[in-house]
């Protein structure tokens, strides 16, 4: 039964993509906040580049989280992201870039109609806010923040999770949570843009989301019933770290949408921030008996690098060190403490990805400053003097935490009614790499 639904899939998909031109013909007049391109060719290529790299960010984590689980499952959990960059790409052509930057449905959720398989989405047309570069580059830059969300939450549930019920979750996960999301942050008419709310490369959009959602993932799905394994490959981690670190400049950097003086300000607080984090969990850790573990420094850059990713294009560069420092002390603080005997969040996502993302979210209500970028206006961080864009960012990471959190855990309700979302005992203790793919390092 299964092999005749994908099929069904498959089939109408193809045929819908030849024939989409003729089904969904683009219309000759500029859709909302589609305007006349102005191309500058230093800020499309920067772009190209951001792109490039922002997507490399995706199997960088497969290798951060595939050298942390026990060796038969290392392949698994390296696919687990490197299947998002197959799923979702074919998701957002079809019609999650229409949920996400489609005109507005009372700033909650894009119209997808106008770009259905990216019809209107042209290389001669500009996004109002990214006028510089074409449409489809913005479109195309923006699908890898959407690839790499649902990747995130792979290491809550690792080592016991079916493949096929995951790339279901994946599915819904970006209808449901991711889109609407990112439509109420980063869309001119969305709720979230409209309050003044400040996101500048994705604490709420992709952080925040994905780390509620790892814990809801957790909860459902329960305790691993094998023995917690070794790390497999600790050098894999560092390999993943470097490439997130890396690909993180295209993450942020790109944000600022253009290769000026706000790109090179987000570069300069992204690596500071995940410095200063990787140097403040190793030195918690030594504080408190530790030994000072390649694991930590590199668990500490990425912290870092989440929870700048809000702030990224707001702060100064003396800020990003404190956000860096802070971010890493709470989030350590919060892995020492998490109930592990009660929730089996398998590397820590919730605790470095969501709570990373909240810290930063809070932080770019206390640092933010127009002198860095002019869209903070009057209301800037508490540290100038004015609260009302601290109470800002906390109200929303309130709703946010509430609907990611609630809606995830129905997803994966409603993903396990349809097909089963854990192993079964004996394949777990087999290992997802022979039992879900047939393969093993």
């Amino acid at each position: 039964m299964r092999k005749i639904i994908l099929s069904v899939i498959l089939i109408t998909i193809l045929v819908l993509s030849v024939f989409s031109i003729y089904l969904f013909p683009e219309g000759t007049t500029l859709g909302a906040h589609v305007v006349n391109l102005k191309l500058d060719t230093g800020d499309t290529a920067w772009m190209l580049c951001a792109t490039g790299l922002v997507l490399l960010m995706t199997p960088g984590l497969g290798f951060f989280y595939g050298g942390m689980v026990g060796k038969k499952n290392v392949i698994s959990t390296v696919l687990q992201s490197f299947i998002a960059m197959v799923i979702v790409t074919v998701l957002w052509v079809v019609v999650g870039f229409g949920l996400c930057f489609g005109p507005s449905i009372g700033g909650f959720i894009g119209d997808p109609s106008h770009n259905l398989f990216f019809q209107g989405v042209s290389a001669n047309t500009a996004w109002e806010l990214a006028p510089t570069i074409p449409f489809i580059l913005f479109a195309l830059f923006q699908a890898k923040f959407a690839i790499i969300t649902p990747a995130l939450i792979t290491g809550a549930f690792a080592e016991r999770v079916r493949f096929w019920a995951y790339m279901l979750f994946m599915v819904l996960f970006i209808l449901f949570i991711y889109s609407p999301l990112c439509h109420m942050t980063w869309h001119p008419d969305g709720i979230f843009f409209g309050w003044g709310v400040l996101d500048f490369a994705g604490g709420t959009v992709v952080h925040m989301s994905a780390g509620w959602a790892a814990l809801a993932g957790a909860m459902f799905l329960g305790k691993r019933k094998a023995q917690k394994a070794n790390p497999a490959r600790i050098t894999y981690v560092l390999l993943g770290t470097g490439l997130l670190w890396f690909g993180w400049f295209g993450f942020n950097a790109g944000s600022a949408v253009g290769s000026g003086s706000l790109a090179a300000q987000a570069l300069g607080t992204t690596t500071v921030a995940a410095a200063a984090a990787a140097m403040g969990w190793v030195f918690l850790d030594k504080i408190l008996g530790h030994k000072l573990s390649a694991m930590g420094a590199c668990i500490g850059a990425v912290v870092g690098l989440v929870a700048i990713t809000p702030a990224a294009g707001f702060v100064s560069i003396p800020s990003a060190l404190a956000i860096g420092f802070i971010a890493s002390i709470v989030s350590n603080l919060v892995v020492s403490k998490f109930p592990k005997g009660k929730i089996d969040d398998a590397l820590d996502v919730f605790a470095c990805h969501g709570v990373g993302g909240m810290v930063g979210m809070l932080l770019t209500g206390v640092f933010a400053s127009k002198s860095v970028n002019a869209i903070v206006g009057d209301n800037q961080g508490l540290i100038y003097g004015d609260a009302t864009l601290f109470f800002t960012q906390l109200k929303a990471l309130v709703l946010v935490s509430i609907f990611a959190f609630v809606v995830s855990y129905a997803l994966f309700f409603i993903v396990n009614k349809i097909t089963p979302l854990r192993v079964s005992e004996e394949k777990e203790e087999l290992g997802l790499d022979i039992t879900q793919h047939g393969e093993f390092l």
